[in-house]
């Protein structure tokens, strides 16, 4: 029987920390949240009962540093400890620590980390429990030679996986023989930085298929049951962006089976807690083991909404050396409607979905039956490039699949931020699309439906523009007003003949000429090149208006941050500079042979030096920002003048990093 507890740290931060802090005092518990010197105002450390600070922003400074989170235990005088998911929740290292300092691990015991932790040791240990695996190369012999030699063994297209982690980092998917060499080395860096381990393995890419994962749950009285599947299977670069449960692709008997291998997996590790066991779906319906994950996934709202349980309340109940609190007969008949999740992220989806960074100028949750949102955002939140770039879960429940799709598209449709750019208009689409909304789809959805060639085309359309000139100017007559005590009805108002304002707005590299003429203060003539707009404004204030356009009225959702103008209307949200009184824009990005980092991040490897000469296009630089690594290159070839930066250094967005001198 375990010690009781009453007082729990959450190892972590962001939306999970906030989830499991709530859900910890709704049970009772007294809370402590730890927070790096970046999240000092974070929501999770407003929602604890009580706050450590354990170190500055770097993760390893902080959320990965061991000692300072059990110093912050000690100190708070906490005797259990949640890892929430990522940084340390699957480090065998720390569950032990955590054990060794007389404290409750709230997961798996560490020999049930370590044999599930190491993709290939796990791979090696499944097939000895019978559980299908896909045929691959999960050896000790790392160098790229046996890899090579074991690729073209196995037969392209193949996987390459990080053995230490998940999450897409270090992971590629080969096609050709000539890539083999510069993936195999591209995905070991990218897992020795995130992991501490460059170790490989290879699988044979089982194309065309569904990535299906299995939630188990154990407890210290040998037993272990399954509750039910998610579907997982669009993803963009390995990473999960849609989830769902059930999935249209499982039936009842497949499920019995998919759950019974995923129990037998939990059970060859005497597995306690809450873990996800995932596998690869075929066509054919064969699905084979991919990995497990020893801890409370992202995902794990859409099985709480259709089972009608709380999965941290479990793991804070099996923690205290509590029994199961029921049987694999009393969930599966609990299965209830479907849930969907989507993953409300930092990125840019039409730039190859670079992470970015910055203020949160307005934030607001949807609401509505069926709707969730797990999140820990609020209006002025600091983005930061430390860590991950999901800053939101946004679930819908519904009675039917398409009950829960509807209203999921209908909460993106009523969630507004602003301040960022991020992938709501494209989560939205994504859930749309008539492939996703028949359930026929598999882990190629996002590459077939939407390449990177479709998202990089995109741009706004001329109404959109229209509708930013009305934003700048309701918000200018707004702070004019303001400022001089003015009663709004004197917005718009002219003591002479009416003339048109003239505005220039920029998105990326494109500049609109837009000329808008106001009349009663609500009625805009709006022309930009040949093409002629009239919009009513109906009702307006400093984050809103209400707009008549060809005899319907529509809503528009806007922030203001100095020259640049928010708008989130007719499911496009852009993000327009004035650039009016602007000086005359420089040559292209590039061009000049500057080399600028694009984001907040930090520098993994330099790969260039004073007097070398250099192709355009090649890769002079790799820069990692929110655990995602990037090969920066110009467009320009020339000699290599200055290398402003080294290895490990931390830069900001728009640093200069690599001067060239551009070849004549």
């Amino acid at each position: 029987m375990n010690k009781r507890f009453d007082k729990v740290l959450v190892a972590n931060r962001g939306e999970i920390a906030v989830r499991v802090i709530r859900g910890a005092r709704r049970l009772g518990y007294r809370t402590v949240a730890v927070y790096s010197e970046a999240d000092r105002e974070s929501l999770h450390v407003r929602e604890a009962d009580e706050a450590v600070c354990i170190g500055p922003a770097p993760a390893k400074e902080s959320y990965l540093a061991i000692d300072r989170i059990l110093e912050a235990a000690r100190r708070s005088g906490a005797q259990a400890i949640h890892p929430g998911y990522g940084f340390l929740s699957e480090r065998e290292a720390f569950a032990q620590a955590v054990q060794d300092a007389g404290l409750i691990f709230i997961g798996p015991d560490p020999h049930s980390i370590e044999a599930m932790g190491n993709k290939s040791a796990s791979k090696i240990r499944m097939i000895a429990a019978g559980v299908p695996c896909v045929p691959g190369y999960q050896g000790d012999d790392q160098t790229d030679a046996t890899l090579l030699a074991e690729a073209k063994k196995i037969g392209l297209p193949v996987m390459i996986k990080a053995a230490a982690g998940g999450g897409g980092r270090g992971m590629r998917l080969v096609h050709t023989e000539d890539e083999l060499l510069a993936a195999i080395r591209s995905a070991r860096s990218e897992a020795e930085n995130a992991f501490g381990s460059g170790q490989l393995l290879i699988e044979k890419a089982v194309t065309d298929a569904r990535h299906v994962e299995i939630q188990v749950f154990g407890d210290r009285h040998g037993n272990v049951i399954h509750l039910g599947e998610r579907d997982c299977s669009v993803q963009r670069r390995n990473q999960k962006v849609i989830e769902e449960a059930p999935s249209p692709a499982v039936d009842e008997a497949l499920r019995a089976r998919m759950g019974a291998a995923a129990v037998a997996a939990a059970k060859a590790v005497k597995y306690v807690g809450a873990g996800t066991v995932e596998f690869m779906l075929a066509r054919d319906g064969q699905f084979y083991f991919l990995e497990m994950n020893t801890r409370l996934q992202v995902e794990h709202p859409v099985t709480e909404l259709v089972y009608g349980v709380d999965l941290v309340e479990w793991q804070l109940r099996i923690a205290q050396g509590e029994r199961l609190p029921m049987t694999q007969d009393d969930v599966l008949a609990r299965r209830h409607g479907w849930a969907i999740e989507v993953r409300l992220c930092a990125e840019d989806p039409t730039q190859n979905y670079l992470p970015q960074t910055g203020r949160v100028l307005k934030w607001q949750a949807p609401e509505g039956a069926g709707i969730r949102v797990d999140t820990y955002l609020r209006d002025g939140q600091e983005i930061s490039p430390y860590y991950d770039s999901m800053q939101a879960k946004i679930i819908a429940w519904g009675e039917n699949r398409e009950t829960a799709r509807m209203r999921l598209i209908k909460a993106l449709d009523d969630t507004t931020l602003l301040g960022v750019v991020n992938n709501k208009a494209y989560l939205r689409d994504l859930l749309a699309h008539e492939a996703f909304a028949g359930g026929d789809f598999s882990t190629a959805f996002i590459n077939r439906y939407f390449p990177q060639e479709r998202m990089a085309a995109m741009r706004p359309n001329l109404r959109h523009v229209a509708l930013a000139a009305v934003a700048l100017y309701l918000d200018d007559a707004l702070r004019l007003a303001q400022a001089h005590g003015l009663s709004r009805e004197f917005i718009g108002w002219h003591s002479s003949h009416e003339f048109p304002a003239d505005y220039r707005l920029k998105w990326r590299d494109a500049e609109y000429d837009v000329d808008v003429l106001v009349h009663d203060g609500h009625e805009f003539s709006i022309r930009i090149g040949e093409v002629q707009f009239q919009i009513d404004v109906v009702a307006h204030d400093e984050h809103a208006f209400r707009y008549r356009f060809d005899g319907v009225v529509g809503y528009a959702r806007t922030a203001r941050d100095g020259d640049v103008i928010w708008l989130d209307a007719e499911g496009q949200v852009y993000a327009y500079t004035d650039v009016t009184l602007a000086p005359a824009q420089a040559a292209a990005a590039g061009s000049d042979g500057r080399l600028l980092a694009h984001s907040d991040g930090k520098i993994v490897a330099v790969h260039v030096q004073p007097g070398e000469e250099v192709a355009p296009g090649r890769t002079l630089v790799v820069l990692e920002a929110m655990k995602m690594e990037f090969q920066m290159s110009l467009p320009v070839g020339g000699k290599v003048i200055t290398v402003n930066v080294q290895p490990g250094q931390q830069v900001k967005s728009r640093q200069l990093l690599v001067q060239v001198d551009p070849a004549q």
